[in-house]
């Protein structure tokens, strides 16, 4: 491992040891991953019209992220037990395995099947991502690694929608997945060259202090998300209804079931109280991630549906709505704390005004209009979310910080896996259920935003209420 100094990185030294080559090759999962995450969007028009299965199209992103948040709870574990290489091989040789289901599937319930897989594989790349970090560089270079590493999930959010968009307008959506059974495959192989270190061939020595795995609070969450998004494949009122409430009750025992497993807690205490600035600001990441699900997963169908717009100018809308995200979080990033209220409130209500306009900007089809709505979305995200995410983490109990750190990312997640499986049904029942057609797209248009509305309305009141608190810690993260 090489010696950085305290205040810069070496760069110079750091090639020379091989460690620079190691973190852009660890840096590759989170390409892969965040990539594929969300470039699915602007294949779902070409996938669907080849497989059917309209009404299964809100599982896509819902089934992926389930199996990235149960497989990144799991990766940063097995490290303890093995080999940070075998670890990395076989997360590797599992989305490898599910991108190429997904690239030969021939129905959606296949298709569904491998992107289990990729997000249980891509999820774990993620994980160990974060963990080579800290077991192959000195900690001195942590903070300058993981900016690093944010910067490159940017980039892959916003190339994703484009690389789906430009390999099915070239060649065919199947072939966007090919890419990355190619890379997944290269990843797993590089693996026995890059990682040939003792801290990544030897499992860590942990003295017997690992966390035990959450076992059963996952399993109730994956069996809440799988209830709630079967309520909206075949619409019946007393069936999806009592499916909507088994799932929502999974969800809270879920919580539950967390918040009485201290050793291995995946969220702070207190979690939804509006009490605490944690848990005002924990319930704005749970409604904005569920209410903002819409346009990134129906957005691409309808707008090709309705009006005729190619497939790479709805990535193009898409990677606005990122790099919107990206760049405001980099200008507001120095903004002094007296503004945090502020800047808080007012991205909550230009994410909540994104989800309101696409309720009129997708049916009448104005690119400008729902440009602008994505750019709302995304730059309401980046100006709210690192400021939120300090008044989350510094607010908290001096031993839940930690933990309130990697709870923001978490509940964000399990909130996009809700949000899909909710967007289903309201899709279904509101016209894809009967297949894809005009007539259904442009009824599924009018209500999928107009839906979600209330839990932006949720989000801004939440979002008052955690910058509201008084004698918070502030320089707690400074």
């Amino acid at each position: 491992m090489t010696d950085i100094g305290k205040n810069r990185v070496d760069w110079r030294a750091l090639w020379a040891s091989g460690d620079l080559a190691r973190f852009c090759f660890i840096s590759l999962g989170i390409l892969l991953h965040a990539t594929n995450e969300t470039m699915v969007a602007t294949v779902m028009p070409a996938m669907v019209g080849e497989l059917a299965g309209v009404q299964l199209v809100g599982w896509s992103l819902a089934i992926y992220e389930l199996g990235a948040i149960v497989a990144g709870a799991a990766a940063g574990r097995l490290v303890s037990y093995v080999a940070l290489r075998t670890n990395m091989v076989v997360a590797a040789l599992l989305y490898a395995a599910g991108a190429l289901l997904c690239a030969t599937s021939p129905s959606m319930q296949l298709f569904l099947a491998g992107r289990l897989i990729e997000g249980l594989g891509g999820g774990a790349l993620v994980s160990l991502a974060f963990v080579s970090v800290e077991r192959l560089f000195s900690r001195a270079i942590w903070p300058q690694l993981f900016g690093i590493m944010s910067a490159i999930w940017g980039v892959a959010a916003f190339s994703g929608p484009l690389l789906g968009a430009i390999m099915t307008e070239l060649l065919s959506w199947r072939w966007a997945f090919g890419v990355f059974t190619l890379g997944g495959i290269a990843m797993a192989l590089a693996s026995f060259l890059v990682l040939d270190t003792p801290e990544a061939t030897r499992p860590s020595t942990s003295g017997g202090k690992v966390p035990p795995f959450p076992f059963a609070a996952l399993g109730c969450l994956a069996v809440a998300v799988v209830l709630i998004a079967s309520a909206g494949v075949d619409i019946a009122v007393l069936r999806s209804s009592l499916l909507i409430v088994l799932g929502l009750a999974g969800l809270a025992l879920f919580f539950a079931i967390d918040a009485r497993k201290p050793r291995s807690r995946l969220f702070p205490s207190r979690l939804f109280s509006w009490r605490t600035p944690v848990g005002a600001g924990m319930t704005m990441v749970a409604a904005f991630s569920v209410a903002t699900c819409s346009f990134g997963v129906y957005g691409p169908l309808l707008l090709t549906s309705l009006h005729d717009i190619p497939l790479l100018t709805t990535g193009y809308i898409i990677a606005a709505e990122s790099i919107a995200w990206s760049i405001l979080s980099i200008l507001v990033a120095n903004a002094p704390p007296r503004r945090e209220r502020l800047i808080i409130v007012c991205g909550a209500l230009m994410i909540a005004a994104g989800i309101a306009g696409f309720a009129y900007t997708i049916p009448l089809g104005s690119i400008p209009l729902i440009l602008v709505c994505a750019l709302l979305q995304g730059g309401g995200f980046g100006i709210a979310w690192p400021f939120l995410t300090r008044v989350i983490v510094a607010s908290a109990p001096d031993d839940e910080q930690t933990i309130a750190s990697a709870a923001v990312p978490t509940m964000q997640r399990i909130g996009y896996a809700v949000g899909a499986a909710l967007a289903g049904i309201v899709a279904n029942a509101s016209g894809f259920s009967q297949g894809l057609n005009h007539d259904a797209a442009a009824n599924v248009a009018s209500w999928l935003f107009l839906a979600f509305v209330p839990l932006g309305i949720l989000g801004c009141l939440a979002a008052l209420r955690a910058s509201a608190a008084p004698n918070r810690p502030l320089g707690a993260l400074g």
